[in-house]
């Protein structure tokens, strides 16, 4: 008796519990991956793989309902601990081809999550060529009552200044019923999003959701700067999920395996909410973001962080003017300044298309570049600077000392985007020379911040001699995460934010190593609050830097308004606070004392949106973090763009309804601003918080407690 007749008379393969998933193999040995116990018609393969010359048995815009797919049968599984983790390997082949798949499922016992990756091996005599290849499946999802009709559908838009913009509808709006019974078939479409180019996150996240209606959510969540994409439609009455790293169709990314050669998918997450709907789900899903980056002080310590780029230096910094900024941010209690862009500008064009070799600038420093870096150091910060590693402008001489090997190139030609070049940090040239600039700003000037800046979309990727350009962009990435590695095992004290003209390479690959990310460059403080109140969805709390500029021609409600925008976050100061009377200083001041008392309260807080996540031009917006002996809420009131107030009790409040365990009785404190007559009142009976702000474009920080 095989393997998979043995399994299929028994138990599941895989269970796991706490998601309600099993891995389920027929009589033949096909695997599939169930919400629950569905029809196996309504499932899909445990992996999709889309070989040339072997594609789909249903052809269509679907990446399911491969060949090779419906050929995998099970040859053996495994489970294995490592530390805390439990790692169970499915262990699938084609005998027609000689491929082998092998599914890692990964997960902590008692944890609402799944993490996935999938292991190709070509076993066969010939070269096989990979042009797409599921990370993780999941079929038989439906509703309370059993079908589709009450899914909701969630993905967030994500742009240049418009960051995590989610959006709702029925999964019937997009996924449309056809009637297979009269037609025989699945439909050919689905639901899609992907990344395209070198901005992993330039057009949406890669977070999505499905909600069932009674509470409960499904939440998944792909890590990959190099290409990324999720599928989700219907089969046979119950929907599906599919996700992928890069592909051919949407990313130029095929790879072939010459016999005994293997390929690794990038990793996928799912996460499952039985109840507590969006942010119970979310809230497991930031427990798991913990758990799988680097381990850095930073995310205890939460220093509060001035940099003096947004609204205030922009790009210009020299001597004469952060001086008076470097004093007044260490008043103000920042604890890391950083000099951002244009501090090794020497050249009489601009330095934009002359970047590359980072040396400090002579004319903006006259008494060097250690003269402000003592400063800083004078005023109890530690120093950080900007840079745009893995670019060098097309006038920099690295762009023509640096090989052609070294460079991003397509069709022999050397890839320009916006007056730059991108390195290749696969080449051990281009790696060398970083590493000098960075070991030489850390390891001699004492820098311990570095703001890494990513400002071109260059496309699919770089063709290296005969591999595709996006098997090029994804070898370049795992290159740029390895070196990223290597700076903190090097420097270990170093803190990293990843930036990408704000929050355009917002993803787990690269927030698993650096331990903040720029959240947006949006400069105008009325449009940030729907960034921040929904950065949490794509980022831990206590990694999501976001601005707050107070500035000297703003009144105490604007500086209030901007500070109250980050302190559920990572406090990123600017503006011209040297040039703030005493009152707004003391504003300014006490926002931040607020601040470092309930850091690390951030630290550990899960997210939640009691008006639900923000609309781009709500009036009323409000986002919390819960921990074991607090609740935390930020909530703005903005000038209303139409309609009316969305809390009701006139147009100076809001009603929200805030989750609380059993027994509790919270107490409403106010912590900022102190004295700007907002109210708080909070009703037992029904479990809702009233907030009263009397002024438009106002906000308020509040904490729930005992």
């Amino acid at each position: 008796m095989t393997v998979a007749a043995e399994i299929s008379q028994g138990s599941p393969l895989w269970t796991h519990e706490v998601l309600g998933l099993r891995a389920v193999v027929d009589p033949a040995g096909a695997v599939r991956l169930t919400a629950a116990d569905r029809p196996w018609g309504r499932l899909v393969p445990l992996v999709e793989i889309v070989l040339t010359g072997h594609g789909r048995t249903w052809s269509g815009e679907r990446f399911i309902d491969t060949t090779v797919g419906s050929r995998l049968v099970l040859r053996g599984h495994e489970t294995v601990e490592d530390g805390e983790w439990l790692r169970t390997t499915i262990q699938l082949a084609d005998p027609e081809i000689g491929l082998a798949a092998d599914v890692v499922l990964s997960s902590i016992p008692g944890a609402g999550f799944l993490r996935s990756q999938v292991r190709l091996v070509n076993e066969g005599e010939a070269p096989l060529h990979v042009e797409s290849v599921s990370t993780l499946t999941l079929g038989g999802i439906v509703d309370r009552a059993g079908g589709l009709d009450e899914l909701t559908l969630h993905w967030a838009d994500n742009d240049w200044l418009a960051e995590c913009r989610w959006r709702r509808t029925p999964f019937r709006d997009q996924v449309v019923p056809l009637n297979r019974a009269a037609h025989g078939h699945e439909g050919r479409g689905c639901f899609e999003r992907y990344s395209q180019g070198t901005w992993s996150t330039g057009r949406h996240l890669p977070v999505a959701a499905l909600t069932d209606g009674d509470g409960g959510s499904w939440l998944w969540q792909i890590e990959s700067s190099a290409g990324w994409r999720y599928e989700t439609g219907e089969r046979e009455g119950a929907a599906y999920v599919a996700l992928f790293g890069p592909d051919d169709a949407h990313h130029q990314w095929r790879r072939t395996l010459v016999p005994g050669e293997e390929f690794t998918t990038v990793p996928g997450v799912l996460v499952h909410a039985p109840t507590g709907g969006l942010d119970a789900a979310f809230g497991e899903l930031t427990a798991y973001r913990r758990l799988i980056r680097r381990d850095h002080a930073d995310h205890r310590g939460l220093p509060v962080i001035y940099n003096d780029y947004m609204n205030t230096l922009m790009g210009d910094p020299t001597t004469e003017k952060l001086l008076p900024l470097i004093e007044a941010a260490g008043d103000a209690g920042a604890e890391v300044f950083v000099i951002d862009a244009g501090w090794y500008d020497d050249d009489a064009q601009g330095w934009w298309d002359a970047v590359g070799a980072w040396e400090a600038s002579e004319r903006r420093f006259p008494g060097g570049i250690q003269e402000v870096l003592d400063a800083i150091r004078r005023q109890d910060m530690i120093p950080g600077l900007w840079l745009e590693p893995e670019v060098v402008g097309v006038r920099s001489p690295l762009a023509r000392t640096l090989p052609p090997e070294a460079f991003f190139r397509r069709n022999g030609v050397r890839v320009t985007e916006h007056g730059r070049h991108h390195l290749d940090l696969r080449h051990p040239e281009a790696r060398a020379h970083l590493d000098r600039v960075v070991d030489r700003i850390v390891g001699e000037w004492g820098v311990g911040y570095l703001k890494l800046d990513y400002n071109i979309n260059t496309g699919p990727g770089t063709e290296n001699g005969t591999e595709s350009a996006g098997e090029g962009l994804l070898g370049h990435h795992l290159a740029h995460l390895d070196w990223l590695t290597s700076l903190l095992d090097r420097h270990p004290g170093l803190i990293l934010e990843n930036c990408s003209s704000g929050g355009l390479r917002m993803d787990y690959a690269q927030l698993a190593v650096v331990q903040l990310q720029s959240t947006s460059d949006q400069q105008d403080l009325r449009r940030y609050p729907p960034i921040a109140a929904s950065a949490a969805t794509a980022v831990a709390p206590e990694q999501a830097a976001v601005w707050a500029y107070p500035q000297p021609h703003f009144d105490l409600d604007d500086i209030a308004f901007t500070m109250t925008t980050a302190m559920l976050g990572r406090v990123h100061l600017s503006g011209f606070l040297d040039r703030l009377d005493d009152v707004q200083a003391a504003l300014v001041r006490s926002g931040v004392d607020v601040y470092r008392r309930l850091r690390p309260e951030i630290a550990r807080g899960l997210p939640f949106w009691p008006l639900g996540l923000p609309s781009w031009d709500a009036e009323w917006l409000a986002h919390g973090l819960r921990t074991d002996t607090a609740t935390y809420l930020a909530v703005w009131r903005r000038e209303p763009v139409s309609g009316e107030a969305v809390g009701g009790d006139g147009d100076h409040s809001c009603s929200l309804r805030i989750p609380r365990l059993p027994g509790d009785r919270p107490r409403p404190e106010v912590l900022f601003p102190a004295d700007a007559g907002t109210t708080a009142t909070w009703d037992d009976d029904d479990g809702h918080l009233t907030v009263t702000l009397p002024r438009v474009n106002t906000a308020t920080l509040i904490r729930l407690g005992a």
